[in-house]
């Protein structure tokens, strides 16, 4: 690659940030279906037809969202799955790293929160496909000790879709509670590390029937 197609390419990756940057600012106080176009690339500086170098349309960036917003959750979650042994010490781990994830990208859960059943059918089959994803992550992890124990995989899968949809409810509740509500963040992180208790209690009985 010479070096003007290096800079041409740096800059190009610089203004695809920028739009990405600017709509989730934008999308704070609104959703993704009431965004306009021009509103994306006036808040960038860039002409409308500049958009089109790097997204088909609103859309396709809320998808290149959705796969930003939950792609580091994903690997977040893994590794906290991969790397703790008792029931508790997992929860308390899950628990805070969803808290500072929440943290560190409250824009990006904001987004993920109120897009998953919001107007652009693009955006929602995305979230569903990110956190199915996800489910299959869980449910990997889950199987070779629930297996043995007599849980079909069907089963298996039904739990790891419950811890999924528990995650995303406490991200949400996290966010609710900022910012600057440390009284709140220890209630919601207390509630989910209580339900997440009950799920496993639940877990551990469910095929003594």
């Amino acid at each position: 690659m010479s070096h003007t197609s290096g800079v041409r390419q740096a800059q190009k990756e610089k203004t695809r940030r920028a739009l990405m940057d600017a709509a989730l600012r934008l999308l704070e106080d609104q959703s993704l279906s009431s965004l306009g176009l021009r509103e994306v690339t006036r808040a960038v500086g860039v002409a409308p037809a500049a958009f089109y170098r790097h997204f088909r349309d609103l859309s396709d960036l809320g998808v290149a969202l959705v796969e930003e917003s939950l792609g580091s959750l994903h690997h977040m979650i893994g590794a906290i799955l991969a790397g703790q042994d008792g029931d508790e010490e997992r929860i308390d781990a899950t628990v805070e790293a969803v808290a500072e994830h929440v943290r560190r990208y409250p824009a990006h859960i904001r987004f993920i929160a109120r897009e998953r059943h919001g107007g652009v059918r693009a955006v929602r089959e995305a979230i569903a496909a990110e956190l199915d994803r996800f489910a299959d992550e869980v449910a990997a992890d889950f199987s070779p000790r629930l297996t043995p124990d007599g849980w079909p995989p069907e089963d298996v899968r039904m739990l790891a879709e419950l811890y999924v949809d528990h995650m995303v409810m406490t991200a949400t509740a996290f966010l609710e509670a900022q910012p600057d509500h440390p009284r709140l963040e220890r209630r919601v992180a207390d509630t989910a590390r209580k339900q997440l208790m009950l799920i496993s209690l639940g877990r551990r009985h469910w095929r003594d029937g």
